[in-house]
């Protein structure tokens, strides 16, 4: 009896440090529960900047906005400082229209800040989101300017010249043509008509068209959407915005044509949006640039993709577009926040002169490739592609090689190829606008 006393006593010890233990456990558990993150990621652009925190659990965070100067300034909970977080301070290009620097730091033992010193007012749009390809948990902020840039208005001033000449064309094969229409049209043309005709025999193509026809061209993907990648880790969204830029190029060397891209740089733009961006411009016809990728790596060949109402065309078409339309997945869209506008034109809001005008310009385009390149199937097919769906535009997307073929992977790196792909786009359009003239002129066209 009398060793009770200290039996009990280590039995207390015991049990105290059995909760010890259990505590300090407990504490090692919510230290590995905390949010690590896995990369950074910053994508400029005219439109918006937006930077990406990708870690392996969701952060939470408080956002404020200073004024003289701008800042914007984020707290995320629950993390601690490391190299990955640190390499955001140098991914901040100069060219940034937004974003000046941004300066990181442990503002508390749980809390990071980051502070986005910025070169003008912006409108954050701060979202997570969830797991999806090879990406984990995303925090995003999309830094928005608060007057956005007019993009029908850059596209008039850079096409002004261009504009000036048509109007002074246009008017000469006026003048010629009402003095062709009366009788006594006189032998010998006074100086102005005479100077006239020679230019009209020289040139005969823009004399069917009344004004600039405005062509958008939509380079596939970009920023986090890599789009397909080749066995060689070619990137989808490379190459498809070096194709967009040469045909671009190419239409700007037309004298009736101007060109306008939803995309410059890497950076990703959702699908509504790239249609809203071509009726925003008042587009005569959408372009969209992309390379196939398919399960099965002997696919190859090139091919024209027009909308769909009653349902995909084949089984590959249907595959295709249900690809192409998880773009706004992985690429990551603020759902809560879609604009009502792009919103509903996700819906099936196409007409059937649309898609007959979509289906024409298609063919002129796949028959200009089959005169260099293989095609995947020798017809125009259609499918539900969210990017076609601009009720009074006719629109394309043309899958220009398979780049899950690494003999057509080689190819979409090439030079050569990648401007007669450009070059036979070129040829197709000014076909389809041959046989189908531009309605009368536009207001601020």
């Amino acid at each position: 009896m009398p060793k009770e006393p200290n039996t009990t006593r280590r039995q207390v010890l015991k049990t105290a440090s059995k909760a010890l233990s259990f505590a300090l456990l407990l504490t090692e558990v919510d230290i590995a529960w905390g949010a690590k993150i896995l990369g950074v990621r910053i994508w400029p652009s005219e439109d918006y900047t937006r930077i990406t925190l990708e870690s392996d659990a969701p952060l939470p965070i408080t956002q404020q906005i200073l004024t003289n100067p701008d800042r914007l300034v984020i707290d995320v909970q629950d993390l601690e400082l490391n190299s990955t977080l640190k390499d955001l301070v140098a991914k901040v290009k100069p060219n940034d229209p937004y974003v000046s620097q941004i300066r990181v730091g442990q503002f508390q033992p749980n809390v990071v800040r980051l502070v986005f010193d910025l070169k003008e007012p912006i409108k954050p749009q701060l979202f997570t989101l969830e797991p999806v390809a090879e990406y984990r948990y995303r925090m995003v902020f999309d830094l928005y300017p608060t007057t956005p840039p007019d993009a029908l208005m850059t596209l008039v001033k850079n096409s002004a010249r261009k504009e000036s000449a048509l109007a002074k064309s246009n008017e000469e094969l006026d003048l010629i043509a009402q003095f062709a229409n009366k009788k006594d049209l006189p032998s010998k043309p006074s100086a102005p008509v005479a100077q006239a005709i020679p230019e009209m025999k020289e040139a005969p193509a823009p004399a069917k068209y009344k004004r600039l026809i405005t062509i958008a061209i939509d380079a596939g993907h970009g920023g986090e959407d890599p789009g397909a990648i080749g066995s060689m880790g070619s990137q989808e969204k490379h190459v498809v915005l070096a194709i967009a830029k040469r045909l671009h190029a190419k239409i700007e060397d037309e004298v009736y044509m101007r060109p306008f891209l939803t995309r410059d740089g890497d950076y990703f733009v959702p699908l509504g949006k790239r249609v809203q961006k071509a009726r925003s411009v008042q587009a005569d016809l959408f372009v969209s640039i992309h390379a196939d990728a398919f399960i099965e790596r002997n696919a190859k060949g090139a091919s024209v993709f027009a909308l769909s109402q009653m349902g995909a065309s084949s089984t590959m078409a249907r595959w295709m577009a249900n690809k192409e339309n998880a773009s706004d997945l992985i690429g990551g869209i603020n759902i809560k926040t879609q604009d009502r506008q792009v919103a509903n034109l996700l819906l099936d809001m196409s007409t059937t002169a649309q898609i007959k005008d979509s289906l024409q310009v298609g063919h002129s385009v796949l028959k200009k490739i089959s005169g260099f390149a293989p095609l995947h199937k020798g017809s125009v097919e259609q499918a539900s592609f969210a990017v076609l769906k601009a009720p009074d535009i006719p629109s394309i997307l043309v899958e220009t090689a398979f780049i899950s073929n690494p003999q057509e992977e080689s190819k979409l790196n090439d030079d050569g190829y990648q401007d007669r792909i450009a070059e036979a786009i070129l040829q197709g359009i000014k076909e389809y606008f041959s046989k189908n003239p531009p309605v009368a002129r536009r207001i601020n066209s």
